[in-house]
C-alpha cells in the first residue's frame, strides 16, 4: 500500500463544505451546529458550505454520498468536516466513487462513525484528520477548550510537527442540546491523571491507523476497507477510542482479540489508546463508576496486547476520543511515539 500523502491545506478566507454522512442531527440540534458555524467563520476564517442532507434526518446512503462527491468535487472547497457522527455510514461507502475523491484530495474532519471515512481515505492515499466534528467540538458550551482550538487550528491551517500534550482536566458528562441554558456556561470537568505508559522503552515513528473501536469492529465483521494482508500496516501506530455506547471490557477484549487473531494488533508496536468516555445520558456513572469503567476498559487493552501483541508500548487515556477535549490525530500521518521521554509527536 501506497503511504498517504497530506492534501493541501485551506487558508483563512476558503470554502469549508459541512457534510452529514452519519446523521442529520443539525436538523433536531440546531443550537451547537449553528455555533459551530458561527466559530468557523468568526475564530478560523473559514466560509462553510452546506448539502442538502447536511440538515436532514433520515437521508438516505445514496444522498449522503452525493453530498460527499459534492464536497471533493467542488474546486473552490478546500477542506470538508463531518456535523457528527452516527451509526450507519458503512452503507454510504460502497457508493462512493473512489476515482472523483483521489482527484481530488482535501481534508477531512470527523470521528466516531466517520472512522468508515477514515480509513477509506486512507486507502485511496490521502491524509485525513481524526477529530473535529462540527457540533460536538466547535459546538462545545460556551467556548472551544483552547486544547481543542489548538490542535484544529494546526491541523487546518499548518503542516509540521505538533506536540501533543496531557489535559491537566476533561469532561465526559454532557448536557441538553436543545437546551439555550447548556450553551450558557463552562461544562463540568473534573482532573486529569496524566498519560498512562505501558512498556515505555522504545520510540516509534509510524503511520497512524485506527479509529474508533466498535466501528473498526463493524468495518471487520462486513469484510469492508481493512486490507486482508495485516502486513500493509507493519510498523504503524496503532490508535483507538470507544464511543459513549460504552462497550463492557469485555467487549473491547473481545473486538481487539478478534483483531488479533486475523494478526492486525502485532503489526502495530505502539497503540494510543483515547481516555473512556465513562458517561452517558443512558447510564450516568457516578465518579467511582467511572474510575472502575477505565480501569475495567484499560486491563481488557492489557489483557489482549499480553495475548496478541507482547512487545507493544501503549499510551492510556489519551485526549482524542469522545471526551472534552479532543486533540486531532492525523489519520495516516506520521506519529512519533517516544517512549523514554513519554513524548508523542504528530504531523499535520
Amino acid at each position: 500500500m501506497t503511504s498517504p500523502a497530506y492534501p493541501p491545506k485551506p487558508m483563512p478566507g476558503d470554502r469549508i463544505a459541512i457534510i452529514s454522512p452519519s446523521s442529520g442531527l443539525p436538523e433536531l440540534f440546531p443550537l451547537p451546529y449553528e455555533l459551530g458555524l458561527k466559530r468557523l467563520r468568526e475564530d478560523f476564517g473559514l466560509e462553510p458550505v452546506e448539502y442538502p442532507s447536511t440538515r436532514k434526518m433520515g437521508s438516505t446512503p445514496k444522498e449522503r454520498a452525493d453530498d460527499i462527491h459534492a464536497a471533493f468535487a467542488d474546486p473552490s472547497v478546500r477542506a470538508v468536516m463531518a456535523s457528527i457522527g452516527g451509526d450507519d455510514q458503512i452503507t454510504v461507502l460502497p457508493l462512493l466513487d473512489r476515482e472523483l475523491i483521489r482527484a481530488n484530495p482535501k481534508p477531512f474532519f470527523g470521528t466516531s462513525d466517520n472512522t468508515n471515512l477514515l480509513v477509506f481515505l486512507h486507502n485511496l492515499g490521502i491524509v485525513a484528520y481524526h477529530g473535529a466534528c462540527l457540533m460536538t467540538e466547535l459546538g462545545r458550551p460556551c467556548a472551544l477548550h483552547p486544547m481543542t482550538a489548538d490542535s484544529v487550528r494546526a491541523a487546518l491551517f499548518t503542516s509540521g510537527p505538533y506536540e501533543l500534550r496531557p489535559a491537566t482536566r476533561y469532561r465526559d458528562t454532557d448536557r441538553d442540546w436543545a437546551d439555550p441554558a447548556t450553551f450558557g456556561r463552562e461544562p463540568d470537568s473534573q482532573p486529569a491523571e496524566g498519560w498512562i505508559w505501558h512498556q515505555p522503552d522504545q520510540l516509534v515513528q509510524g503511520r497512524a491507523w485506527g479509529g474508533n473501536l466498535e466501528i473498526l469492529s463493524w468495518l471487520l465483521m462486513a469484510d469492508r476497507e481493512i486490507a486482508q494482508d495485516p502486513a500493509v500496516y507493519e510498523g504503524g501506530v496503532l490508535f483507538l477510542e470507544t464511543s459513549e455506547e460504552m462497550p463492557s471490557g469485555e467487549e473491547v477484549f473481545r473486538i481487539l482479540r478478534n483483531m488479533g487473531e486475523r494478526g492486525l494488533l502485532a503489526r502495530f508496536p505502539a497503540l494510543l489508546m483515547g481516555r473512556a468516555k465513562a458517561w452517558s445520558f443512558q447510564q450516568p456513572n457516578r465518579a467511582e463508576e467511572k474510575l472502575r469503567y477505565a480501569a475495567e476498559q484499560r486491563e481488557a487493552v492489557l489483557r489482549a496486547l499480553a495475548r496478541y501483541a507482547p512487545h507493544t508500548m501503549a499510551v492510556f487515556d489519551v485526549d482524542f476520543g469522545h471526551t472534552d477535549p479532543q486533540l486531532v490525530i492525523p489519520y495516516g500521518g506520521t506519529v512519533s511515539v517516544d517512549g523514554p521521554a513519554q513524548r508523542i509527536t504528530v504531523k499535520y
